[in-house]
């Protein structure tokens, strides 16, 4: 059994082994699921300046880490994983299908970038998710001769109240 390594920009939720397409190594991939990896070329990694603190340092430096990936053209999503992504991210989305994570909680740029590798690995992967198909159930034989003799009895005690009232 092959041994499975992480890219270390993966982040620790990440999922490893991921099916790549020929002729690319795990470090060129964001691994979403075991069967899914989007491939670095794919994904636009943008570095801007960030707001908040940061002191004399803060003005010089571009921080604030923008990701962007155009879900409706990317080569790597078959049509039913496109189809659904664009539906449950269709808030998440741009006009033209590109999704967009932003990550400035942190002081390093590198920081913010692997945060915002992470956070976008488990956007897609959420957005992925098959939601379980529901099953209709019926109540047992038991279940309905308790609640039709619970009824009898409460429509019992009702009419008895009924007859002490009249008297």
């Amino acid at each position: 059994m092959p041994s499975r390594k992480t890219t270390p920009l993966a982040g620790p939720r990440a999922v490893t082994g991921a099916a790549l397409p020929s002729g690319m190594s795990e470090s060129d991939a964001i691994p979403i699921t075991p069967r899914l990896a989007i491939p670095r070329e794919e994904v636009t990694l943008r570095a801007t300046r960030s707001s908040g603190p940061g002191g004399q340092h803060v003005n010089t430096s571009s921080t604030r880490v923008e990701l962007t990936w155009n879900v409706a053209e990317s080569p790597s999503l078959s049509p039913e994983q496109r189809e659904r992504l664009l539906a449950k991210l269709s808030t998440r989305l741009d006009g033209t299908g590109t999704l967009r994570v932003v990550a400035q909680s942190e002081r390093s740029q590198l920081r913010n970038r692997e945060e915002a590798v992470t956070r976008f690995a488990a956007i897609v992967a959420q957005g992925l998710v098959v939601p379980k198909t529901r099953r209709p159930t019926r109540p047992t034989k038991a279940a309905k001769r308790e609640r039709l003799d619970d009824k009898r009895k409460r429509g019992a005690l009702k009419k008895e109240r009924k007859r002490r009232d009249d008297e």
